[in-house]
């Protein structure tokens, strides 16, 4: 018994279709004002801050995600800011206006 002959067993009613399972839109609420992007150094390791973001917090958490995903880097959502280990300023601009977000850089 194969796995179609199981699933047909478990699911009788399902009929298998060819559409392909596609990723929901998460669609963020843009702002008007614009999110601020600062670098520091914390114990002597630099970081990027992002902060400003008046939406939900659900909504940030997700934009934090993508941003790691996107840089392949660590980095944590606190205090209402998105915080990515390393000097990422100009990616993460730029990641954040083609995703529709007003940006403005801080510091150094």
């Amino acid at each position: 018994m194969d796995l179609q002959d199981q699933l047909k067993n478990l699911f009788p009613d399902h009929t298998p279709g060819d559409e392909p399972v596609t990723k929901a839109d998460t669609s963020l609420w843009l702002q008007e004002d614009p999110l601020i992007c600062k670098y520091e150094k914390r114990k002597g390791k630099p970081i990027t801050i992002i902060e400003g973001y008046t939406g939900v917090d659900s909504d940030f958490k997700q934009l934090a995600r993508e941003i790691k995903q996107l840089l392949s880097v660590g980095g944590s959502f606190k205090n209402e800011q998105i915080i990515i280990q390393g000097d990422y300023r100009d990616r993460i601009m730029k990641f954040l206006q083609d995703k529709g977000f007003k940006t403005k850089r801080v510091g150094g």
